[in-house]
């Protein structure tokens, strides 16, 4: 059952390689979504922490089933939406071959570099609708601050600010890359 209208925005988390579920959250309940672009990776996990409803979706499926290039990135954004998420929190386990950041540290990027192809398959233009999306400023300042005050306050160490390269996967960044 989809939430109402008059319910607060949620807040939903994209785990990626490792993050497969959250025992955190409280009164869970899962949700099947059909969306106009398919399936999303897995079963949506509602419930609340700290009193504020989270949805949480594997993206890589649970037992990581689904490779980067296999994700059906729309039906994910699109389920989620239908659930009255409006801010969504995507953890991803990845390399830097910066030394200042190093493993397990936690990354908040304030930009992206897109090296993906296929974007025709990730977007939700195109077929008659067309529009152009400003992707200056791509993540909420004021989301990504939040994030960065309580990785803090946990004793994380984290980076406010960076740049997150996406690129076609399954593969490991060559050095000059």
């Amino acid at each position: 059952m989809a939430p109402t209208n008059n319910e607060p925005p949620a807040i939903g988390i994209i785990g990626g390689s490792g993050l497969y579920q959250m025992e955190e959250l409280r009164d869970s309940s899962e949700f099947n979504i059909d969306t106009p672009f398919g399936r999303p990776s897995d079963t949506l996990v509602g419930g609340k922490i700290h009193g504020r409803q989270v949805y949480f979706l594997p993206r890589h499926g649970r037992g990581h089933r689904i490779l980067p290039h296999e994700i059906n990135y729309r039906a994910n954004v699109y389920a989620l939406r239908f659930l009255n998420v409006r801010w969504i929190v995507s953890v991803a386990a990845v390399g830097s071959l910066q030394e200042k950041y190093a493993p397990r540290d936690v990354l908040l990027p304030s930009q992206f570099y897109d090296r993906m192809s296929g974007r025709a398959v990730h977007t939700f233009f195109g077929q008659g609708i067309a529009a152009h999306v400003a992707f200056a400023e791509p993540i909420s300042t004021n989301l990504r601050n939040l994030l960065a005050e309580s990785a803090r306050s946990l004793g994380i160490p984290v980076h406010n600010g960076g740049t997150y390269v996406n690129m076609d996967g399954s593969a490991f960044s060559t050095r000059p890359e």
